[in-house]
């Protein structure tokens, strides 16, 4: 079977009016004089030659009118103003519209698939994006995966419909706020036939800069006028867990500077705060710690795939259970900063899985 996947990614084209074009390779080099202070290091990083470095620099600076980097002798080399404003504007789309490249590549390498290897089964998962969920297409070889990334209503409407043969569900470990979540969502479930496969927990609470952490220690402070918040989607299931999370405080998000502002995934939301346009966000504790940020823990949460029992059968299913329990898979949800397995591949319903976290 054919194996070769198609990786789709976005990237910046400048084009000045008489039809120059910018090499998207600064990007490279500026994230490694970021990161190490050193334009050789940078260029080696970048995988360009030290003179092509420098050249890019120049043409920078003759291309948008200022210097990309601040270079002091014995204090190695800085970005300047706008060069972190280039950078950081950057890692935004990347984090804004990875999910849909994503989407979009999945769609693509499976018509790939179908049309090289003729018809074959592909289980098609319609999944809230986070960072466990987008590890599974990795492991390819042990079941074919179409996976689309949607919000929760979506992912829920398109498995009642049979578009899709799984949807993700998150809600609170907390019994008290996992109801209200089921009751939000309770004309799109139907507890009778769908099944419970557990998968992961992660932890949601508060991204924010470290030069804030002493003026923000919980959801209290994000009344205060001088501070910056950026908000999920409206559809998503962490802003509705955030709604939920302020109403037991007594706090209406018209009383949250910036609470109007929104961003569509967690890695977004915290490109967001790194880049110094809020001062803190809602999200996941793993984008946090992918921007280096501090996070204030306020809520543990299952993120659940469901599906109707009589998929459950399915060869193409019972590969992903496997997949879901074998060691290599496990390996990789202990990377990551904030989540960790939650008896994977586990068949429950929703009663057991909430009076499980009643007890």
């Amino acid at each position: 079977m054919h194996r070769k996947k198609l990786q789709i990614s976005p990237a910046w084209l400048f084009k000045s009016e008489d039809g120059e074009l910018f090499d998207p390779v600064l990007f490279r080099l500026l994230e490694g004089i970021r990161d190490s202070g050193k334009l050789t290091l940078a260029a080696r990083q970048a995988d360009i030659s030290y003179r092509h470095a420098w050249d890019l620099l120049h043409r920078g600076k003759d291309f948008f009118g200022l210097p990309l980097v601040d270079m002091r002798k014995g204090r190695g080399t800085r970005l300047s103003t706008l060069g972190e404003k280039l950078l950081w504007s950057e890692q935004r789309v990347k984090a804004r519209l990875g999910p849909q490249m994503d989407s979009m590549a999945s769609e693509l390498n499976n018509q790939l698939q179908q049309l090289l290897a003729g018809a074959h089964p592909i289980l098609r998962l319609h999944a809230s994006h986070g960072y466990a969920v987008a590890l599974l297409p990795k492991f390819s070889e042990q079941v074919e995966l179409d996976l689309q990334y949607c919000n929760p209503t979506e992912a829920l409407n398109a498995l009642g419909r049979g578009d899709c043969d799984l949807a993700s569900f998150h809600f609170p470990a907390c019994p008290r706020l996992a109801e209200r979540v089921m009751r939000a969502y309770r004309d799109q479930l139907d507890l009778k036939n769908l099944r419970v496969i557990r998968f992961v927990t992660r932890e949601q609470g508060l991204i924010i800069r470290r030069e804030s952490c002493d003026t923000v220690t919980g959801l209290t402070d994000l009344t205060r006028p001088d501070i910056r918040f950026i908000n999920r989607d409206e559809h998503s299931g962490t802003r509705i867990l955030f709604n939920m999370l302020l109403a037991e405080q007594g706090i209406t998000e018209g009383q949250i500077n910036g609470a109007q502002h929104e961003e569509f995934t967690h890695t977004a939301v915290a490109a967001y705060v790194a880049a110094g346009m809020a001062d803190v966000g809602f999200g996941v504790e793993a984008a946090a710690a992918q921007f280096g940020l501090d996070f204030i823990h306020l809520s543990s949460e299952h993120y659940l795939l469901i599906c109707p029992e009589d998929r459950l059968k399915q060869d193409n299913m019972q590969q992903l259970l496997s997949l879901m329990t074998s060691a290599p898979f496990l390996a990789e949800i202990d990377e990551l900063v904030g989540y960790a397995p939650d008896r994977c591949g586990e068949i429950c319903t929703f009663a057991q899985l909430l009076e499980s976290d009643r007890h």
